[in-house]
């Protein structure tokens, strides 16, 4: 009996759901991916603290994701075992008047209600962004001017062993597109908000305003991960790549959006291997012609 199998097994005890050849398109904003061995769908931190007990008992390094929004998976899928937070666990309430707790599963966008809902002002500029709670912690993700590192106090995790822990905002060392989780090996459980009342009216209009320059400037009607390139200092991703002549460009089923080149999209029928290999042609050429040489923000799995 193998180590995964135990796993399994374990986890049907536990009354876990899992997924057994799980279809990693169905799992990514970009709609690409093999089959993962098997994703687990843990609904309560218990449930994922016995499952990475479990993980270091067989010693198996298991692959955490969120809602896929910021995902590479390769054609080839993913081995061994991997723990999907999103859907299944969710969770938000207020600790205090101006204070939310969230579970690392809870959408983004979700959040943002939460805070209208409670005339909280502090997080409009994440409304729109995909993605889960505790990848935007993870990643710092950021828009229009605001960043989660102006609103995060502090995140809750668990080790690969499954023992608690916490970072607060002294900790948590934010930069572009990045935190102290990103050098880490911890899975975020949680994190927590500080905010400021505020009129709800306002509020709403704020979240409305951005979420309308969202639909205005960016391919929201097509597969992807939002801006493909990290922004280089002093330049923006996409104005490079348009200066280049590279808007509309094409590589199998993936493209440099027509709309905003800052987005590589799945036009239809992509592979990743499509996507990368459009990601690596642009980045040469834009090196080339520039001299900025652009990172990859997408995270590529395999």
């Amino acid at each position: 009996m193998n180590s995964i199998t135990n796993i399994i097994e374990g986890a049907e005890k536990l009354g876990i759901k899992y997924r057994l050849d799980a279809p990693m398109s169905e799992y990514t904003s970009f709609r690409t991916g093999g089959k993962a061995d098997v994703v687990f769908l843990p609904s309560s931190e218990l449930q994922i603290r016995s499952l990475l007990r479990m993980c270091s008992d067989e010693e198996v390094k298991p692959f955490i994701f969120g809602n896929g929004s910021n995902l590479l998976v390769s054609d080839d899928g993913i081995r061994g075992v991997s723990i999907r937070l999103a859907n299944n666990f969710e969770e938000i309430r207020l600790l205090d008047e101006t204070t939310i707790y969230c579970s690392a599963g809870t959408k983004l966008a979700s959040l943002c209600k939460f805070a209208l809902e409670h005339s909280l002002t502090g997080l409009e500029f994440a409304y729109g962004i995909p993605g889960t709670a505790g990848g935007a912690a993870y990643m710092n993700a950021g828009a229009y001017g605001g960043e989660m590192k102006d609103v995060l106090t502090c995140c809750t995790h668990l080790d690969f062993e499954g023992n608690p822990g916490r970072l607060t905002k002294e900790y948590l060392t934010f930069g572009y597109r990045r935190s102290s989780y990103t050098d880490k090996y911890f899975v975020i459980t949680g994190i927590i908000v500080s905010l400021k009342k505020g009129d709800k009216e306002e509020i709403n209009a704020k979240m409305q305003e951005l979420l309308g320059r969202r639909v205005d400037k960016q391919p929201l009607d097509l597969p992807s991960a939002g801006s493909f390139f990290k922004r280089p200092e002093g330049h923006f991703a996409g104005a490079l790549i348009e200066q280049c002549g590279l808007k509309g460009f094409s590589v199998g089923g993936a493209q440099v959006s027509e709309k905003h080149a800052g987005f590589v999209v799945n036009k239809g029928g992509a592979t990743t291997a499509d996507i990368m290999e459009l990601g690596r042609i642009v980045a040469e050429k834009v090196l080339g012609e520039t001299g900025v040489e652009l990172e990859r923000e997408v995270k590529y799995i395999g």
